[in-house]
Parts: C-alpha cells; structure tokens; sequence
C-alpha cells in the first residue's frame, strides 16, 4: 500500500489538480458567507478563490482568531478584547473647523469615553503630540489654535485628527469575543494586524491566526503563508461542500510560492513568467510575447505540454516521456 501513494513518474499532476480545483470550482456560489462573530459578509467560494489565487495585497475582508496565553475566564478574555479595539479620535469626539478665528474645536463626548474606557488626559496626550500650537481645554471641549494658520494647514490637520489613534491595536476596527467548540473562549477581529498581535503578552503566539496571506508572508516568512494557502483553498473548497484532496491545494500553493514570494496564478505572475515563450503567448497578450520573443531572439525548448500540443509533437508526459535508442551496426 506504501507504494501506491506515490505518484508515477510522467504523471500530469499539474493538469490533475487543475482539473481537481477547476471543475467543482464551476459549481461554487458567488454570495458570500456570514462568519458567526463577524458583522461584515466575510467573502467565500469563488469570490474568496479568486482573491487567494490573484495574491492580493489584502483580503476584501481580513480578520483574525486570537487566543488567549493562559486558559483566561470570560472577563480577562473580554478585557483583552477591548483593549485591541483600535479606537480613533472621530468614533469619540466632533471635530469642527473654525476658519473665522483659524481654530479647530475637539467636543469630546463623555459616554463615548467612559464606553472606550479612556479619559481626557489620554485625549489631551493624544492631541499635544499630534499638533504644534496651543491647546486649552473647557470642559468636554477642546480648542487647538495650530501654528501654522493658514486654511490649508487646518484642514490637513482636521483631517489628521480625524484618524488620530488613541487607544487599541492599529488596524483592528473590531474585537468580539466568542467560545470555541472546546469551550475555551478566543477573539475575532475585524481587521488583521498580525506584527502587533504577536507582541501582546496575553495572546498564544502559536494559535494566532489571520486570512491574510500576504501578511503572513511579511511576518512569518513564505513556509507559513504556503501553509496559510492550503488551509484557506482547501476551507473554501469544503465550506461549499466540495471534496477536493488536499494533496492539489498544496501542488498550487508550491507553485505560487516556489521562488520565495507569494506570486499570482495569471498573466502578472506564473502564467506570464513560463520559461517557454509558446506557453506564455497559449494564455494571454499573445501578440506582445511573440513580438518579444522574435525581436530578442529567444529560443523555445518545447519542454512543456503546451508548447509540444501548438506544433503537433508528442506531449513530453506519462507513455510520451520514453525514448528508445538503438545501436546501429
């Protein structure tokens, strides 16, 4: 039975696993699923396929599992929970320009506050190292009169204000704590920031999780994002209820990120960078490789099946691979 696992030399595994993915692919749903715990509509099927196979820089929707170091009890969970929400100057205060007198007005809204569990000294720290120019303070209101008066100079800064970080993990809009299968409780976010995740001293470095590949790519290196690959293709695979083996989600992950990056199946990536100049002009942008090719004087091998099919030679795979020689005299 050991034997049998391997694969057969001249087997056609790439054009197998294409067939394996491509044809339940043509049975996937294009809406999009509800994660439990997520408000948005987290992408899936063919809408979530494409966006992993076109390696985009970031997903429709990126979010993360968070678990916690210790077996934490509910309220140390939803502790940790709040305190990743990234919260921003606009979601706890009105920001009004006044170019009459060249001002900016901050009015804090006290609830809001109390809700992020902030205060106005943590607002007032916030403002005196964002701005340059005065600042005073009555009450919930804020007043800065900026250095730089000119109109120009008031409105970038508004709009510098605006996004202000106050408080939380950048990038994390939201933090819902929700229990497992196992019982244990973990974090669901709205928002991936997998660098900053990793240096909180609550969270398990080892169970964090985020479906942002090209993330994982940046932090942990190309072996963790081939593997974050297989497990989204194969999860999108079989959240549609298609049995697709693993073995073909891995060959495409190995293909995408064999030279070290994360690199996309079509004509920006694999597709177009085909060591046989035929292969590249069979996908797309015919014209232009051909072009290319004859004004550069390259030279095709026909090592492949595409090339070998476009002149009528015999497919170099399976019966195709052998050759027989023949002593003469």
């Amino acid at each position: 039975m050991k034997g049998k696992t391997k694969v057969d030399i001249g087997e056609a595994v790439g054009i197998v696993a294409a067939q394996s993915i491509g044809e339940p692919g043509t049975q996937m749903t294009m809406r999009t699923f509800h994660y439990a715990g997520v408000a948005e509509q987290v992408p899936t099927g063919l809408p979530r396929l494409i966006e992993l196979v076109d390696a985009r820089k970031e997903p429709k929707k990126p979010f993360m599992d968070i678990y916690l170091a210790q077996d934490a009890s509910e309220a140390a969970a939803r502790e940790v929970a709040q305190s990743i929400e990234c919260t921003k100057l606009n979601s706890i205060a009105q920001i009004e320009e006044n170019f009459l007198e060249k001002k900016i007005e901050v009015t804090v809204d006290q609830k809001e506050l109390d809700l992020m569990r902030l205060s106005m000294d943590d607002v007032k720290k916030a403002l005196k190292a964002a701005t340059s120019g005065s600042l005073e303070a009555n009450g919930n209101v804020i007043t800065i009169k900026p250095s730089a008066s000119s109109l120009r100079n008031i409105r970038r800064l508004t709009n510098k204000l605006r996004i202000l970080h106050l408080k939380g993990v950048e990038r994390i809009r939201r933090a819902l704590l929700l229990k497992g299968k196992d019982g244990k409780y973990f974090i669901r976010t709205d928002g991936s920031n997998l660098a900053a995740m990793l240096k909180q001293p609550k969270v398990d470095t080892q169970r964090v999780y985020t479906n942002d590949v090209k993330e994982v790519e940046r932090v942990l290196g190309i072996e963790a994002a081939r593997t974050c690959l297989v497990r989204e293709i194969k999860q999108v695979l079989d959240l549609q209820g298609l049995t697709v083996d693993v073995r073909h989600c891995m060959l495409l992950a190995d293909a995408m990120t064999m030279d070290g990056e994360v690199k996309s199946i079509g004509r920006h990536g694999l597709s177009g960078e085909k060591a046989g100049v035929l292969a590249r002009a069979a996908f797309e942008e015919t014209i232009k490789h051909l072009i290319k090719a004859s004004t550069g004087g390259e030279e095709d091998r026909l090592i492949g099946v595409t090339e070998n099919i476009i002149v009528g030679q015999t497919v170099p795979i399976g019966t195709g691979l052998v050759r027989l020689k023949m002593k003469l005299g």
